[in-house]
């Protein structure tokens, strides 16, 4: 499958519902053969762009390009994830199968991937979220669809499942399809995404690669130094000059390593007293770019019917 265009074109789009403004001019890319991730706080609007990519909702305002919503094109996972308590894992996939064009050969397939098999004859009720979400994941994946449309797909998901999931939406990428994901935390997507897109207040507010958001946003190394001003000149006569100074007196120094700092400071002849990693969370950075929603507003949820979308088989090279 070709890697080259864009998946889905998102541009100048928004969304009223009465007189609150859901989200408003939107604009962003998927990259086909991506992993894409809406990230941003509760109410930002992320669940909002993706019903109207899937076809769900109806812009107000704006466009969406790109996206081929035909049988076996688009595979969802939406919140609820629209699963029936009462049904075993197999019975839950079994009656998604045929609209799905899935064989026998491709349920025992996908019960392989999401690694559901010791759990086939278990109810849905008694899956712990983790679970909940893998079996989602694979009624998604029953028509091998070129793209993914992930809403919240990392609620609740411990380190182990997190890095499961990071895995599965790789790999999917690598062999040509596309994923569009949304989170709350940027913890939980900045690992496995290739661009990052940030929502506040229904609105873009930063949008980039993993890699430019931490060159805009770096660990540091935090220095007590006597004379602190000293310090700071000596670095950045070396180039260091991403260096700012605490309310305490210390000194953050960015991109410069400990031994570095200390030769630096040796050849000044600046009195060194501790230096403590500062390492940035995710979250920290998230929390920088946004605020958290005013208003809130209640998307109507689609019927069940709309977490699968009708395909036939797609057969993506494995």
């Amino acid at each position: 499958m070709s890697k080259s265009g864009d998946a889905v074109l998102v541009r100048g789009v928004g969304k009223q519902f009465g007189q609150v403004s859901a989200v408003h001019e939107i604009d962003f890319a998927v990259p086909t053969g991506s992993v894409t991730a809406l990230v941003g706080p509760a109410g930002a609007g992320k669940s909002t762009v993706l019903q109207m990519v899937l076809g769900l909702q109806q812009p107000t305002t704006g466009s969406i390009a790109g996206v081929d919503r035909g049988p076996a094109a688009v595979g969802a996972v939406l919140s609820p994830r629209g699963l029936h308590p009462a049904r075993t894992v197999r019975e839950q996939l079994g009656s998604y199968a045929p609209v799905a064009g899935a064989s026998r050969r491709r349920v025992a397939a996908v019960l392989d991937e999401t690694g559901l098999g010791a759990v086939t004859e278990t109810v849905v009720g008694q899956l712990h979220p983790g679970q909940q979400t893998r079996l989602a994941l694979a009624m998604a994946l029953l028509a091998d669809p070129r793209l993914l449309v992930l809403d919240d797909l990392f609620a609740g998901a411990d380190a182990i499942e997190r890095g499961w999931l990071h895995e599965l939406l790789r790999r999917h990428a690598n062999r040509g399809g596309t994923v569009l994901v949304s989170s709350d935390a940027l913890a939980d997507v900045v690992s496995s995404a290739d661009h990052l897109v940030v929502l506040s207040e229904g609105t873009v507010v930063w949008q980039g690669t993993p890699a430019k958001l931490r060159r805009g946003h770096p660990d540091r190394l935090v220095v007590a130094a006597s004379p602190s001003i000293a310090l700071a000149t000596a670095l950045a006569g070396h180039g260091f000059t991403d260096a700012v100074m605490r309310p305490d007196g210390r000194l953050a120094v960015a991109e410069a390593s400990e031994a570095t700092i200390r030769s630096i400071a040796e050849s000044a002849q600046v009195k060194l007293g501790s230096i403590v990693a500062d390492p940035i969370h995710p979250d920290r950075v998230l929390a920088s770019l946004t605020k958290p929603r005013r208003h809130r507003h209640t998307v109507p949820t689609p019927t069940p019917a709309a977490y699968a979308p009708a395909p036939t088989s797609y057969g993506m090279p494995r």
